[in-house]
């Protein structure tokens, strides 16, 4: 399996010091291409690539609709041709140039302090009016629902898993990646390709709600972003500021509520 790796390790404990198997996440770089240009190189668990490229290309406002997708492929790697390391995007209108930057709005070694970086997200963000609600006890059971869903994290115990929920707490989509940011483009990406409306839909991560989760949200449209977690501050003013319910620290009965706070039914 390309998305973890067994390895042989020394386990010290009470007992006597003796050697085990251990899974390891795997963790390779993805360059992704547009019409055959690099735009950027990502480190990801290998898997569900094509939704981790469209994703990505959708929350950095590079496309704005499915529409703009012609096709999606791998491209061999000339010096380790057995990987599949290298994703193309070819849009409908081939000619296009893409600008090679990684991660215009959220990335915070790119010169823009966090007011310019709303700034720029507010520009091309439409307000979330979505009218959908969820009951307090379907959130509270969505934790238990992700994890028993995971199919990685009982074998490494160190990959992130995101998944889509209606509120009727079906299980839409879910993808797993040891970076947060990367499961979230997967989901996202995977919701665009497959026409989901996700105006309708929960997110629900299973690490902490930061800006960089909570901006890919916003520009996907999602309604309610759940996390056993912190959020930071600045997701939550982004959650505010667009109308976007952001929950942290779902646990067991629990739950805080840091923004539009109408669309949960107790």
């Amino acid at each position: 399996m390309r998305d973890s790796r067994r390895v042989s390790v020394l386990k010290i404990d009470e007992q006597q010091p003796r050697l085990v198997e251990d899974d390891l996440v795997m963790e390779e770089p993805l360059e992704i291409r547009v019409n055959g240009e690099s735009v950027t190189v990502t480190m990801r668990t290998p898997g569900d690539d094509f939704d981790l490229a469209v994703g990505l290309l959708w929350t950095e406002g590079i496309i704005k609709s499915r529409d703009e997708i012609g096709t999606i492929a791998y491209c061999p790697d000339e010096e380790q041709p057995q990987l599949k390391n290298i994703v193309n995007v070819v849009l409908v209108d081939a000619s296009r140039k893409v600008e090679s930057s990684r991660r215009l709005w959220s990335n915070s070694s790119c010169g823009l302090c966090g007011k310019a970086t709303l700034d720029a997200i507010y520009q091309v963000c439409r307000p979330i009016t979505s009218n959908i609600t969820v009951g307090f006890d379907l959130l509270c059971s969505l934790p238990s629902r992700l994890r028993q869903a995971q199919a990685n994290f009982e074998r490494t115990g160190g990959i992130h898993a995101v998944a889509l929920f209606d509120t009727q707490g079906s299980l839409l989509v879910l993808r797993e990646d040891i970076g947060r940011h990367n499961a979230v483009d997967k989901v996202l990406g995977a919701a665009l390709l497959g026409g989901l409306p996700l105006s309708e839909f929960i997110m629900m991560v299973s690490g902490r709600l930061g800006f960089e989760i909570a901006q890919k949200a916003v520009v996907a449209g999602v309604p309610i972003v759940a996390s056993i977690s912190a959020p930071s501050s600045l997701a939550v003013e982004l959650a505010k500021d667009i109308g976007m319910t952001a929950i942290g620290f779902l646990r067991g009965r629990s739950m805080n509520v840091y923004s539009h706070p109408e669309r949960i039914k107790n």
